[in-house]
């Protein structure tokens, strides 16, 4: 009865896992099977090194796009990772037990926000904030960066916590025994330890920042032109399909959708990168 039992449950294990990749290959197909031929018919280096996208006068440059989800990205990552490491670190090997259940809590919260509320959040305070400051209007690419920031912290804290958690108690105490001091026993054996997890972290953060949308959209100014600097609007990839795909037709539609297919491509590209450097390391250590 229980081999009846265990052969069931792999059968069933089964056709998750291949239900989960026949998503992804669906998913491929239609966005290649889409976008390809928009890509040949735009032209390979007009679409992505174009620097206009017009699409009453047929123009599809999606360069300004590209570099405003990189620096937004970049932006979010370089103010986010600092906070939520050593937040990582606080929750991992200082914070007290007694306090503990309610940051965890405090950290889920935040990952269960709607994209919907950070972005209001943003219009509301972020905006007006960088709005009286620089006497200009307050819907730019820092907005967007700050606004990110504070979104991907819960995805790289539970991440960043899990892997401190699972270096072996051995690394510290053989730390201290050598003389090191805690925080010397965390920073240089904890963490090394723990880096690939760490990098998977940031990897999640880096993939929850540049496929984010709506709160983007609120807060960023969408401006189809190149990044002139932080405090000007810019537009991401996410926000030029979401806000054009309801009334584009034929080839508009098509540039969106190979638009999807430039941001497939850079996701794919990063955890191919970090999947290497990993490697790497491993094969370093």
């Amino acid at each position: 009865m229980n081999q009846i039992k265990e052969q069931v449950m792999k059968i069933v294990f089964l056709i998750a896992a291949c239900t989960s990749v026949l998503a992804v290959a669906l998913i491929c197909i239609f966005l290649f099977a889409n976008g390809i031929p928009a890509i040949g018919e735009i032209g390979v280096f007009k679409f992505l090194l174009g620097e206009l996208w017009r699409p009453s006068n047929n123009l599809y440059g999606i360069l300004p796009m590209i570099l405003g989800s990189i620096y937004v990205t970049a932006g979010a990552i370089i103010l986010g990772v600092p906070v939520a490491l050593f937040t990582s670190v606080f929750m991992a090997r200082y914070c007290p037990k007694k306090i503990y259940p309610f940051f965890q809590s405090a950290i889920n919260l935040m990952a269960g926000v709607p994209s919907v509320v950070y972005g209001f959040f943003g219009l509301v305070l972020i905006v007006p904030m960088i709005q009286s400051a620089t006497g200009r209007d307050g819907s730019t690419m820092l907005a967007a960066s700050v606004l990110l920031a504070i979104m991907i912290l819960p995805t790289i804290i539970g991440v960043t916590e899990s892997s401190l958690r699972s270096v072996p108690e051995s690394y510290y105490e053989g730390s201290l025994a050598l003389g090191a001091t805690h925080e010397r026993s965390i920073f240089f054996t904890i963490i090394p330890a723990a880096k690939s997890g760490i990098v998977a972290g940031i990897v999640l953060g880096i993939g929850r920042a540049v496929g984010e949308t709506m709160a983007v959209i609120m807060v960023a100014g969408n401006q189809a032109r190149m990044p002139a600097g932080l405090f000007r609007g810019v537009r991401t990839l996410t926000a030029n399909i979401v806000l054009e795909m309801g009334y584009a037709a034929d080839l508009h539609r098509e540039a969106l959708i190979a638009t999807g297919v430039v941001l497939f491509v850079f996701i794919l590209l990063i955890n191919l990168a970090v999947s290497l450097l990993n490697r790497r390391t491993h094969y370093g250590d």
